[in-house]
C-alpha cells in the first residue's frame, strides 16, 4: 500500500492480505463495561473501512494499579471481549502496563483479498457520499464531562458509539465501493479531506443532509466542544468553501471528533439508492447520502 491509509495492508499471497492496525484511549464514558464496549468497536472500525474482516485482537491496557480497584479493568476487559464475540473476533493476547491514566484498546488483524481492499484514496467525479452513523458524539462526551446530560442521552450515545460498523461494511461488499473512511478523530470534514487531497477532484457536501444528533446541536450552542474541533478545523479550513446560507454551529460540528464513528463511502450513484435501502434495513438506520464528488481540479470541500 502506497499511500497512508485508515490500515496497513499487507500481501500474503495472491488472494489474501493481512490488514493490521492499532488504536486506544482514555475512558469516554463513567461506565468501564461499555468503555471497554466503545474502545473495542473503535479498534476494529479500521478494518471494516478498509473492506476486511477482522479475525484476531490483542488487549492494550495502561492501568492505575495504586488508585483503582482491579474490578474496574475487569469490567471494561469483559466489555471489549463482548464486543469481539459480537465481531466474531478472537482475544489471542495482549500487553499491559502500570500507568497514572487508564487506558484501554486493541491491536487488530484482518483478512481482505489484495484487490479488493477499499482505500480512503478513490473518489471518482459522480460518486455520491454515504454517511452511515449521525455525527456529534464528542460534543455529547464534552457535556457527559460537565455533568450536563440526561441518562437518556448518556445511554444513546453510549450505544451509538459501540455500536460496530460489521454490517455496514457486510452491506457495501455488495456494491462497487470506490472510496472509503471511518469518522473518527479528525470530524467529518477532516477525514473527507483525507479523501479529497490528491484525488484529483473535490466534494460538495449538503448541510442540511448531514445527520446530527439533536442534543449535539444544542450544546454546540452552548459552546460545548472539545478542543480537538478548534484545531480540526483550524488545521483542514483551507480545504473547506461554505455558502452563506450554512448555520456557523454546523459549520464546528462538521469538525467534531468522533469515537467509533460511522463509515464514508464514496459510491457510484447509480448504486447510491439501492446501497442506501440496503444499509437502513440491515442496523444503520441513520445512514444517508451526504453529498457527492464532482469534477473539479481544486480539491476542496464546498459545503452548500
Amino acid at each position: 500500500m502506497q499511500n497512508s491509509d485508515d490500515a496497513g495492508v499487507y500481501k500474503i499471497s495472491e488472494d489474501l492480505a493481512l490488514i493490521q492496525t492499532v488504536d486506544f484511549f482514555t475512558p469516554i464514558v463513567d461506565d468501564p463495561y461499555w468503555f471497554g464496549q466503545i474502545a473495542a468497536a473503535n479498534a476494529l472500525s479500521d478494518v471494516y473501512a478498509m473492506g476486511g474482516q477482522p479475525v484476531t485482537a490483542m488487549n492494550l491496557v495502561a492501568f492505575p494499579t495504586k488508585i483503582m480497584e482491579f474490578s474496574v479493568l475487569r469490567k471494561i476487559i469483559q466489555g471489549g471481549l463482548d464486543k469481539l464475540k459480537e465481531a466474531d473476533v478472537a482475544l489471542v493476547g495482549g500487553h499491559s502496563i502500570e500507568d497514572n491514566e487508564l487506558k484501554y484498546g486493541l491491536s487488530v488483524t484482518g483478512f481482505v483479498h489484495p484487490k479488493k481492499y477499499w482505500s480512503k484514496h478513490g473518489l471518482k467525479p459522480g460518486d455520491n457520499l454515504i454517511l452511515t452513523k449521525a455525527i456529534g458524539t464528542g460534543i455529547i462526551s464534552t457535556a457527559i464531562k460537565g455533568g450536563l446530560t440526561s441518562v437518556h442521552i448518556v445511554e444513546e450515545i453510549t450505544q451509538l458509539m459501540a455500536t460496530l460498523n460489521k454490517q455496514a461494511a457486510l452491506r457495501m461488499k455488495n456494491y462497487p465501493v470506490n472510496a472509503c473512511t471511518d469518522i473518527t478523530g479528525f470530524g467529518l470534514l477532516g477525514h473527507l479531506a483525507e479523501m479529497v487531497v490528491d484525488s484529483g477532484c473535490s466534494a460538495r457536501i449538503e448541510s442540511g443532509a448531514v445527520p446530527v444528533i439533536k442534543e449535539a446541536i444544542e450544546f454546540a450552542g452552548m459552546g460545548l466542544f472539545p478542543g480537538g474541533a478548534f484545531k480540526n478545523k483550524q488545521f483542514r479550513l483551507p480545504f473547506v468553501e461554505y455558502s452563506d446560507k450554512v448555520d456557523p454551529l454546523l459549520r464546528d460540528i462538521f469538525f467534531d471528533p468522533q469515537t467509533s464513528g460511522g463509515l464514508l463511502i464514496s459510491i457510484p450513484e447509480e448504486y447510491a439508492d439501492q446501497a442506501l435501502a440496503d444499509l437502513r434495513t440491515h442496523n444503520c438506520t441513520k445512514a444517508t447520502i451526504i453529498g457527492k464528488i464532482i469534477s473539479d481540479q481544486k480539491e476542496k470541500i464546498y459545503v452548500v
